[in-house]
């Protein structure tokens, strides 16, 4: 339980506008024009590495970034700020679970302005290096929002004025913006989405999340542990759709616990500001009795890329109805020196496919024979416990008749799980029944996210059970469960009674 929250009023507040940024108007006259091999739009985790790899590989490149600063979304107002509150959380719970080994603290005071104040620290410590290297590589940043003119050439509004860019070969690396659902009142600053969640203006004592997935559920965590009472409303019937609902249920029981209600196969019909909180009303399988009040509302139910929003059609390149570009393994579009990568290029969203599928496109524009085929793309919910998979799926598998054969290992026979109080999660993975190599992997447990790493290097590497099994793990570890479960299909488990042979 939290003691005390000091909101910091009194310093002065990030400023979300609830809407996408965009450079100013540029002011009446000529255009400047500058002329480069390489231009990436976008300076995302895909779009600089692009850029720099691109450098690197002896291209001139101009990057464009409608940011302030270098790193896009994820760095920004994304995946690392809301890791290091997340952190924090952690801290909060583990203070609050360790009373089981007779040790107590106090309840928390929380400083939001000095919790601000420290996330962003790490933003500005990221962001500077990026400039850093930008500047090392000779990479020239214009900052502005980017359109295209045709397929020489791009547009860019920024604050002294517009600015056209040739080119010999462009990279899109525009991104993805979170879905507003038509209807919501999101004028109303208590209606968040997960960039305003991050801005931590105050912490609200009763807080809805529409939307079960990744995103709703990590902002969830952060808010829960500081001390808000939380709600949670997915449409369909289980959290984190798309993951094994076996690697979910642990996470479930866990927040079951720390949150006041989650409704599941159940929409949200309706959200009516008022003086005191937001009304919600809902329908559905698990919908509230009637409607509810709350603080504040985040709105998290997914992403749709950018790729409507740069006028890509003035330059010839194909976007669906979706707003996804098509590229091929090269990352090309249907225009030959036109390439594209990262959320807009198609899913799943996640900073390690487009930094992956970047230096793909640069080296391909460097004359190198490279293209993108990974394997498997790992997904990571970084929730408490976290939640990790890569490869084939159990639901998939079902769902298209794919044979396998499966080894679990539950926590609950870790020492290490155990020592550190959280047996709550499981390693499984699956293995193809003939070959015996490994097919995919679930972990739900404590860093989780860290230990997934090691069964994507096995199916990249074609790894069997025995391979993974007989490979000596540290002990005590978290990462000695994925030996442990590949033991278990293998049959050799001793930590464990073997299953049965059939």
């Amino acid at each position: 339980m939290v003691k005390g929250i000091r909101t910091g009023n009194d310093r002065k507040q990030h400023v979300s506008t609830n809407s996408e940024p965009q450079a100013a108007p540029a002011p009446a006259g000529a255009a400047t024009h500058l002329s480069t091999q390489v231009v990436v739009l976008g300076g995302g985790p895909g779009g600089y590495t692009a850029a720099f790899r691109a450098a690197d590989l002896g291209k001139q490149v101009v990057l464009i970034e409608r940011y302030e600063n270098l790193g896009g979304v994820c760095l920004n107002v994304g995946c690392i700020p809301s890791k290091a509150l997340l952190h924090t959380a952690h801290i909060i719970n583990e203070a609050a679970e360790i009373t089981r080994m007779g040790v107590g603290f106090s309840d928390p005071e929380i400083d939001l302005a000095e919790l601000r104040a420290g996330k962003d620290k790490v933003v500005k410590r990221l962001t500077d290096g990026l400039a850093a290297l930008a500047k090392q590589r000779g990479v020239q940043v214009v900052k502005g929002t980017g359109r295209f003119e045709d397929p020489k050439h791009i547009g860019v509004a920024t604050r002294e004025g517009q600015v056209s860019i040739g080119f010999d070969h462009a990279i899109i690396a525009c991104g993805s913006s979170p879905i507003k659902i038509p209807g919501f009142p999101h004028a109303d600053r208590r209606i968040m989405d997960s960039t305003d969640a991050l801005e931590l203006a105050d912490i609200p004592g009763r807080m809805l999340i529409v939307g079960g997935g990744i995103i709703g559920l990590e902002m969830a965590t952060i808010y829960q542990a500081l001390g808000s009472r939380i709600e949670v409303v997915e449409l369909l019937d289980q959290l984190i759709p798309g993951c094994d609902k076996d690697l979910v249920h642990p996470l479930e029981k866990v927040i079951k616990r720390r949150y006041d209600r989650i409704m599941l196969g159940t929409k949200v019909t309706a959200m009516t500001p008022g003086s005191d909180g937001i009304r919600v009303d809902f329908e559905g399988a698990q919908a509230a009795l009637e409607a509810q009040i709350y603080d504040r509302v985040l709105v998290a139910v997914g992403r749709r890329p950018n790729g409507k929003l740069i006028a890509a059609e003035k330059a010839g390149v194909e976007v669906d109805e979706q707003g996804f570009i098509p590229v091929d393994v090269h990352m090309r579009t249907n225009v030959p020196n036109i390439f594209g990568i990262g959320d807009v290029v198609g899913n799943p969203m996640l900073a390690h496919k487009a930094t992956h599928e970047a230096k793909v496109a640069a080296e391909v524009i460097a004359g190198l024979p490279a293209l993108s085929d990974p394997l498997t793309i790992p997904g990571v919910a970084y929730t408490d416990p976290e939640v990790a998979w890569m490869g084939l799926t159990e639901t998939v598998a079902k769902a298209q008749g794919i044979a396998y054969e499966k080894g679990i290992f539950p926590w609950a026979a870790s020492g290490r799980a155990l020592g550190v109080g959280r047996d709550e999660g499981m390693t499984k993975l699956l293995f193809d029944p003939q070959t015996k190599r490994i097919l995919g992997a679930g972990i739900v447990g404590l860093n989780a996210g860290e230990l997934i790493g090691e069964t994507v290097l096995a199916l990249e590497l074609g790894a069997d059970y025995e391979d993974i099994g007989l490979t000596v793990h540290p002990h005590p570890t978290l990462n000695e469960t994925i030996c442990f479960a590949a033991e278990v299909a293998q049959g050799s488990i001793t930590d464990l009674m073997p299953p049965r042979k059939r």
